[in-house]
């Protein structure tokens, strides 16, 4: 009798089960309903507005002709990886601006809070174009502009003195890097403790100084930089890549190096072994030797990467290494 009684138990808690789950049931499962999804045309974009910008980050080079029996290769990093939130005061002649290594929407409101705890009145700010206006006395005001970096999710900030009359800009190193670095110790306390962000400017984030393309089949970078700025960055990106520099032009814009790739390491090169760091140029063959190039041109700079034998992997693989180390 048991049994019975369980064996109908059991009949009429799957039947329920069904009836409550299934298909044509009260609450029916709901994993498939993705398979009744439909595309959308596409949003209609008034006249008056501008479609959104979208950067491609790993753009594809067009083949010519068909490749047969060709492997795979592995991805490479186009664009730099951030670190650690570190804060810098950087100087390049007689310009000055702070390098941290977050992205502007989260550097606007921590400059903000600075300039509107410290005893200067703040006359304007606007987060569209990473500007803020601080009155310092009767005669001058501070202009302070945020940017997007070289490198991927990082800031740059410029301070300048200005003049409330004919609204040129103070030559006034000393004041003006004194004022940065408060600015700095500011940033150093709060940058990986405050956890907002700024949606009004998120705009920031889009106006990177880096960019990337392709020319004849081979890797361009796009640097919003005039020349001096971009032979330094160049310059601090070789050091930090650890790629051996034999000679260099500037007045022609042209480093000659020398580079091997992470895999010709050797056999032990997994520990640290394959590879010394404190190598010279003897350490390449003559196969082994390229020319980084940079070039100005309207208001901007292009970096390219050529070897001298024709190897074009290797010049695409040490142009990224390069791009890597941009900041």
């Amino acid at each position: 009798m048991n049994k019975n009684l369980i064996y109908i138990f059991s009949i009429l808690l799957l039947t329920s089960c069904s009836y409550l789950t299934g298909p044509d049931g009260y609450f029916p499962t709901t994993e498939h309903d993705f398979l009744d999804e439909i595309v959308e045309t596409d949003i209609a974009i008034p006249e008056e507005l501008s479609s959104p910008s979208k950067e491609n980050h790993y753009p594809v080079i067009a083949i010519k002709s068909e490749l047969k029996n060709q492997d795979v290769p592995k991805p490479r990093q186009i664009f730099s990886s951030s670190g650690n939130s570190s804060v810098q005061l950087r100087r390049l002649g007689e310009l000055m601006w702070i390098y941290i290594e977050t992205l502007p929407s989260t550097s606007w409101p921590i400059s903000k809070s600075f300039w509107e705890t410290s005893n200067y009145d703040v006359i304007a700010s606007n987060p569209d174009i990473g500007e803020i206006k601080v009155d310092f006395n009767q005669t001058t005001y501070f202009v302070m502009k945020i940017e997007h970096g070289i490198k991927e999710a990082s800031t740059e900030i410029f301070l300048n003195l200005v003049d409330k009359e004919n609204q040129e800009i103070i030559s006034n190193i000393d004041l003006v890097q004194s004022e940065l670095e408060n600015l700095v110790n500011y940033f150093a306390e709060s940058v990986d403790s405050f956890s907002g962000t700024s949606l009004a400017a998120q705009n920031l984030n889009e106006l990177k100084k880096a960019n990337i393309f392709t020319e004849d089949g081979q890797t361009v970078i796009e640097l919003s930089l005039n020349f001096d700025r971009a032979w330094s960055s160049v310059t601090r990106a070789i050091q930090s890549a650890e790629i051996v520099t034999n000679d260099k032009n500037r007045n022609d814009g042209i480093f000659y190096v020398s580079y091997s790739s992470e895999d010709e390491g050797g056999f032990l090169s997994f520990l640290g072994l394959g590879n010394n760091s404190d190598r010279d140029s003897n350490a390449f063959n003559e196969e082994a030797q390229f020319e980084v190039t940079i070039v100005e041109k309207n208001n901007k700079t292009y970096v390219r990467a050529r070897s001298k034998n024709g190897k074009i992997d290797e010049a695409e693989e040490l142009l990224s290494k390069i791009n890597e180390s941009l900041s």
